[in-house]
């Protein structure tokens, strides 16, 4: 009989060998799903795509829970104060963390528990976070039947060291693509109402919409990274905040900017979303998150597209050259390149050539 510390051994190997494929996140989730269900013990499980940068959702995917529950799910995570969000989790230095542990065993103190999780018959939910490299590469809800009992510590640990695989799986998927054909666009601009759904699009953004659909399409009638770009909006708003822009990325690899602004006054909560290519500001931090640099390598890289010379940052970052060059070497090493120039050469077609500055 294979004990659990063997079949979690067996669930990490493979998982390590499904992410060392070069597979889109679909793909690994789907992947993920079969080496972990029987595991982690789950029912059901929801994956979502995240905008690397601000961790705010992009995609859903699942096959066994209902997609029109997910409306709920996320207006709950936006609109209320409730344990174990995944806010919460990430601020505890976690990558995992269980609602039946949160609360001490009394799972009913949530209110996430009492109007979805329990009525969609769960007894227990277990929130993970892709989360690595400086960069937020997506997240997932695990849901299992009230019979299973509580998630146990192990399968908490396992969920744990996952998430880290996932994490980095998430993150090379992601890297830019070089071959991307991108041409020069203008911002296109559609408004949703209360619902959530369009009621005026211009051409161009009529034309986009089709290019970000998600498995959400059905349930919102636009994809899932514009209800949560909306709904972030008036959170923000609602909250005396700014609202966050989302960054999101097309099934042909090219990266967009979502910026949002509430119309009207409190009886008016439509949303203006203005969608326009992603810059290098806006993709940069991505890029570099991608292939794994440090803060300070991170540093070091910026200056060198700017162009300046390893004295010149030595200078800028107060560092001597020889830590410069040790910054450099690692960072050429992550990228897959071994001089400056490539790496340069790397970042900038890596993007929207067109969107440079």
């Amino acid at each position: 009989m294979t004990s659990q510390r063997d079949q979690q051994r067996r669930a990490l190997a493979d998982l390590r060998d499904l992410t060392q494929q070069p597979l889109t996140a679909p793909q690994i989730f789907r992947g993920a799903d079969e080496v972990l269900r029987e595991a982690l013990g789950y029912d059901g499980v929801c994956w979502h795509g995240t905008d690397p940068a601000s961790g705010l959702v992009t995609s859903v995917l699942t096959d066994d829970l209902r997609l029109e529950d997910f409306r709920q799910a996320m207006e709950l995570e936006i609109w209320t104060d409730d344990v174990a969000q995944f806010t919460d989790i990430r601020r505890s230095g976690h990558r995992a963390d269980t609602l039946s542990r949160a609360t001490n065993g009394r799972p009913g103190l949530s209110r996430r528990f009492r109007e979805q999780i329990a009525p969609a018959g769960f007894g227990d939910e277990l929130r993970v976070l892709f989360d690595t490299a400086g960069g937020y590469w997506g997240c997932a809800a695990f849901m299992r039947a009230p019979d299973r009992g509580a998630y146990r510590p192990g399968q908490l640990a396992l969920a744990q060291r996952a998430a880290r695989i996932l994490g980095t799986a998430l993150r090379r998927s992601q890297l830019p693509l070089a071959d991307v054909p991108f041409a020069p666009q203008p911002p296109a601009v559609l408004l949703l109402g209360a619902d959530n759904r369009v009621t005026h699009a211009d051409e161009q953004a009529e034309r986009l919409l089709g290019e970000f659909a998600d498995d959400a399409n059905g349930v919102f009638t636009v994809p899932t990274a514009f209800v949560m770009a909306a709904e972030a909006a008036r959170g923000a708003k609602a909250g005396g905040r700014v609202p966050p822009p989302l960054r999101v990325r097309t099934g042909s690899g090219a990266w967009f900017v979502l910026n949002t602004s509430i119309l009207g006054g409190p009886g008016d909560p439509s949303v203006a979303v203005v969608i326009t290519a992603a810059s290098t500001a806006d993709v940069m931090p991505v890029v570099f998150a991608s292939y794994g640099l440090t803060a300070r390598e991170r540093e070091v890289a910026l200056k060198v597209l700017r162009g300046h010379d390893t004295r010149e940052i030595a200078r800028a970052l107060c560092m001597t050259t020889l830590t410069v060059q040790d910054h450099l070497k690692s960072a050429f090493t992550k990228a897959g390149v071994r001089s400056r120039r490539d790496f340069v050469a790397q970042l900038v077609a890596s993007q929207n050539p067109e969107v440079w500055d």
